[in-house]
This record gives structure tokens, sequence and C-alpha cells, in this order.
């Protein structure tokens, strides 16, 4: 894969990272002093040489999402690093940054235009296919192909008397978020040739039995509302009254609710099973205990985990719980202003597509649908964050989506600016 990188064209660049973060566990990992080098962060390695090599990388095209994004990964830094100034946290932080940037700046160069997310949908509905039938063979034989690498069991989970299939993820929950985020790129593929609509079957029906298959309530959860999302299509011009009357319902919830909001997550899982009583009570803790973990982050959140609490220590750290909460894992890891430059990414997402489907409005529908499956997509990854935090390959997938948000937030201001530039006239 990395010599694949090194000699494709451009528009081809992209599918070696995804191959490597779809067939590759993390239990293979180059150790250099005290350096771990992953399969995706050797891959990303090799990218960046081949955009210096064929001076790929221009300056010129850094837009607001861009600096947002370098502004997250210098502040998550300098506060991760303050909040224990080790050298063994310095490394660890570091390489938290190293896979940020290489990541998202690789997709970002590598990925110039509306075909080239069109080439990387379709791809992976093709790489999607292999995936899930190595999924359906751990389902029916108990053990996990993917374990001869290392790094994910052999024999797969079960819990309440189903198998929980995981590939080469570390979790069940990651692998089912990987086919539910993919889901709407997808059914996006419908709109397009008849060779679209033939992979759109093909990779919503892989996504499909991977999200079964994971047998875990957080991507069926997500599934759902990814659906729910990309259906809301023929009101796509009435979004705004639809946002503000969610928003209103959602404080009216609070004020009558005898328990906060959030736990309508708990209640949920009643429904859909799987532990969301646990991560209601994680966002409570995360808000009670605030001035914990505001400024810098904290190394202790075992006091969150109260008398008969649902949360449960980290084997492997006596001193945290469980952060189930991609939201709240940025706060412990570095504070509120990392966390709040990580909700102004989502929401200059959203206004990249809002403006995209403005600019486009009279663009045929194969075009239109790009932006909006996006948009599903990004409410999917939002919708997990709440159910886990992305810790292993699972991050090269959302590095992918932002490189795609950025390049549509630039395209649509483009698009603007050409017809502002045409009313003047």
């Amino acid at each position: 894969m990395a010599i694949f990188i090194l000699l494709l064209p451009r528009r081809f660049a992209p599918l070696p990272i995804i191959i490597t973060a779809c067939f590759m566990t993390l239990g293979q990992t180059l150790v250099i002093g005290s350096l771990n080098f992953t399969p995706f962060r050797i891959i990303f390695f090799f990218g960046f040489m081949r955009l210096i090599l064929r001076k790929e990388i221009t300056l010129s095209n850094i837009n607001l999402f861009d600096k947002v994004i370098l502004l997250f990964v210098v502040v998550g830094f300098v506060t991760g690093t303050l909040l224990q100034p080790t050298m063994n946290n310095f490394i660890n932080r570091g390489g938290y940054a190293y896979n940020v940037l290489l990541g998202f700046f690789l997709f970002r160069y590598l990925i110039s235009d509306i075909d080239d997310i069109i080439l990387i949908f379709k791809a992976m509905a093709v790489i999607i296919l292999p995936f899930a039938i190595l999924m359906l063979l751990e389902h029916f034989t108990g053990r996990n192909i993917f374990s001869v690498f290392g790094g994910v069991p052999e024999f797969t989970i079960v819990r309440d008397g189903q198998l929980r299939c995981q590939g080469p993820f570390r979790h069940p929950i990651l692998a089912g978020t990987f086919a539910v985020t993919s889901f709407p790129y997808f059914v996006s593929l419908w709109f397009q040739n008849a060779r679209g609509k033939f992979l759109s079957i093909i990779g919503s029906a892989s996504a499909i039995t991977i999200i079964v298959l994971s047998h875990s309530s957080g991507p069926a959860m997500a599934f759902l509302i990814a659906i729910i999302a990309f259906s809301l299509w023929p009101i796509r011009r009435s979004m705004k009254a639809l946002r503000w009357t969610l928003g209103l319902g959602v404080i009216a919830l609070h004020l009558i609710m005898k328990a906060p909001v959030w736990y309508l997550i708990g209640k949920l899982s009643q429904i859909t099973g799987g532990t969301g009583w646990h991560r209601s009570d994680l966002i409570d803790q995360a808000i009670k205990n605030f001035g914990q973990w505001w400024l810098l982050g904290t190394k202790y959140t075992l006091n969150w985990a109260y008398p008969n609490s649902c949360l449960l220590p980290i084997p492997d750290l006596d001193n945290m719980v469980d952060i189930t909460n991609q939201f709240i894992f940025i706060g412990v890891e570095g504070g509120v202003f990392p966390l709040i430059l990580f909700i102004t990414i989502i929401t200059l997402g959203y206004k990249g597509i809002g403006r995209a489907l403005q600019a486009w409005e009279n663009q045929p529908i194969s075009m239109r649908i790009i932006p909006w499956s996006l948009g599903a997509a990004l409410t999917a990854h939002c919708a997990s964050f709440v159910s886990v935090s992305y810790f292993d390959q699972m991050n090269v997938f959302w590095f992918l989506l932002l490189a795609i948000l950025s390049l549509v937030y630039s395209l649509s201001s483009s698009k603007n600016h050409d017809a502002r530039e045409k009313n003047n006239v």
C-alpha cells in the first residue's frame, strides 16, 4: 500500500489508506525507540512524502475550515502536554497531532473535486464487500480471522448470547460505526449512473450486514438517525426551521422531565439494548465535574464513579473511568478549548454543506446529493460520538470526511463568490 500511494495517480492515491484501515489491525506496529508507527501512520508518512516529491502541496487554497483544524491540533497538543508535562505524555500528544495533521491534510490534498469524492464513494462500496464477507465468516465460526495480525481477540466477543463481530477494529461498536457512517455515501451512488446504482446496492447491503453483525446499540441508533437525516431531502429548504424546532423541543423536554434530557439516551437503550444508562450518566458526571477538567483536562475521573454508579474504571488506568463519548473524551484530554474548536469544526462542516446546497441548486441531482450525503454521514458521526470515542483506525474515516467537508466548504465558497460577482455585473 505504501508503494501504491507513491505511484498511483493522485485521484486513486487515497485508496491505499482506506484499504489499510479496513484490512489491517493496530496489532501490527513498527516500534522505533519510544515511537509506535501503526499501519495507517506508516501510510500517512509515505503519503506525505508523495505530496512533497510530486509538489502537490499548495498553501494558497487553505480555508477557514483547515485553519480551525490546525488550531484544534495545536491547542490540544499544548493543553494536553501541560496537563501532564512528562516525556511520555509529550510523545503521546505528538502522536495524536501527527495522526490528525497528516491524515486530514493528506486526504485534503489528494481529493480535489466532486468527481474525486464520487470515486472515493464508489471505491469504498467495493472495498466494504470483502470486509462484510469476512465479518460473516467471523459470525458463523466465532473466530476473528484478523486475529492473525494481533490487536484483536481470536474468539468473537459474546454479550447476551449474541456474537459481536469486530473484524480488524478494536471494538464491535467501532466496526459498526465505520459501516453506519459510510452508509450515506453508498445511498448517494443510487443517484449516479447505472454502475453507481449497482455499487449503491452492494455498498449499502454490506454496510447493513456489518451493522447487524456488530450487535451494538450505538451503531444501530446512529443508523436510524442517518436514515432520518437522509430522508429529510424533500424538506432541505426548511432545515433552519427544523433546527429551531428541534432545539426548542430539547429545551422544553429538559424543563419538563424529572431527569436531565440526556437521560433519554438511557431510556432509548431499554428498547435498543446496550449500555445507554452508562452514557447518560457519563454526560451527567462530566457536567457536574466541569470544574475538574475545563482548563487543561484531567487525569483523574475515578470520582465520577459514585457508589452504585454504572461508570466503570478502565482496567489499565485505575484513576480513569471509561470515557465512551468523543466530546467528553476531547474535554478530558485537553480541556474546554479543544472541545470548543471540535464543535466549531462540526459547525463549519454543516455550514459548508448548506452553502453547497444553495450554490448547486441548479445542478443535476447526482451532484446536489453529494453534500446532502455528507451531511447525513456527519450526523451519523455526531450520533456515534455520544456512544463511543474513536481510538483506532476509525479515526482515518473521520479524517476522510473532514477533508471532504473542507473541500466542499472551499467549492461552495467559490461558487457563492462567482454568483455574487455575476449579480454585481
